[in-house]
C-alpha cells in the first residue's frame, strides 16, 4: 500500500500544478480557451478560472480549520452524491463571482495560490483539518484532495485539447483521495463530476468513449480516481 507522506505527496502535488501549466501553454489564443472540456457547462476557460477559485478556498479551508465552512458542510454526515451537487452549487457561485480574466490569467493565479499553499502545510501535516462522520481528515489528507483535483483537472484540460492525460504515478494518488476524500469512496463512481450532474447516458461534452486499450487513462488506479470523481461512467 503506497503511504501518504509528506516527502512523495508535495512531489505529486507540485507536479500536478506544473502539467497544468504545461497543458494551459497549449490553448494558444483567447478562442482556444472557448473549448469544450469534460463538463458540459465548462469551457476551457471556466475551468481555468475554477482552478484559480479552488486553490483560494483551500487557503480559506486553511486559515478557518478545523470549523470552515468546508467542515460545517462534511459534518453533516450527508452522503457522497448530497455532499457533491452542494460544492458543484458552491463552485459554480464562485464561478460566476469571479471577476473576468482570460485563461492565462486564471492560471498565473491558480499556480500562485497552489504553490503557496504547499509552502504552508508541511510544518502542519498532521493537525486536524476536518471531519466526515468517523474519519478525521488531518492538514496532510486535505494536501491530498488537493492533489488528486489538481491531476483530475490535468485531465480535464488534456481532453479539451483532444490529448489523453495519466500521471505518472497513480497509486500515491490514490492515498491522496483516500487520506482527503473519506465522503467519496472509490468503490463507488459518481453520478456527480466536479461541475455538476453527469448528463443522461453518461455523455460530456468531450469525447470518453472507445476500448480500454484506446484509453490509457482509463484503467488501473488512475481508472479508479476518474469513476470516484464522475468522469467516467
Amino acid at each position: 500500500m503506497t503511504v501518504w507522506a509528506p516527502g512523495p505527496a508535495l512531489v505529486v502535488y507540485h507536479a500536478g500544478v506544473t502539467v497544468i501549466c504545461e497543458l494551459a501553454s497549449q490553448f494558444t489564443d483567447e478562442a482556444a480557451w472557448g473549448a469544450a472540456t469534460p463538463c458540459p457547462e465548462w469551457r476551457a476557460g471556466d475551468l481555468a478560472a475554477h482552478l484559480r477559485c479552488v486553490a483560494d478556498d483551500y487557503h480559506e479551508y486553511l486559515d478557518e480549520a478545523p470549523v470552515s465552512r468546508l467542515a460545517r458542510l462534511l459534518g453533516s454526515s450527508a452522503g457522497p452524491e448530497s455532499l457533491s451537487r452542494k460544492l458543484a452549487r458552491q463552485n459554480a457561485a464562485e464561478l460566476a463571482a469571479l471577476a473576468d480574466g482570460t485563461g492565462p490569467e486564471h492560471i498565473a493565479a491558480f499556480v500562485a495560490s497552489a504553490r503557496a499553499y504547499a509552502q504552508r502545510v508541511a510544518p502542519i501535516w498532521e493537525l486536524p483539518h476536518h471531519r466526515y462522520r468517523d474519519a478525521m481528515v488531518t492538514v496532510g489528507g486535505m494536501v491530498g484532495a488537493a492533489c488528486a483535483e489538481w491531476h483530475l483537472h490535468a485531465w480535464d484540460l488534456a481532453r479539451s485539447l483532444g490529448k489523453d492525460y495519466r500521471p505518472a504515478d497513480p497509486e500515491i494518488l490514490v492515498a491522496g483521495w483516500q487520506a482527503g476524500a473519506p465522503h467519496l469512496p472509490l468503490d463507488v463512481p459518481l453520478a456527480v463530476a466536479t461541475c455538476g450532474p453527469r448528463p443522461a447516458g453518461g455523455a460530456w461534452g468531450v469525447a470518453t468513449g472507445g476500448s480500454r486499450a484506446s484509453r490509457p487513462w482509463a484503467g488501473g488506479g488512475w481508472g479508479t480516481l476518474l469513476r470516484a470523481s464522475g468522469r467516467l461512467p
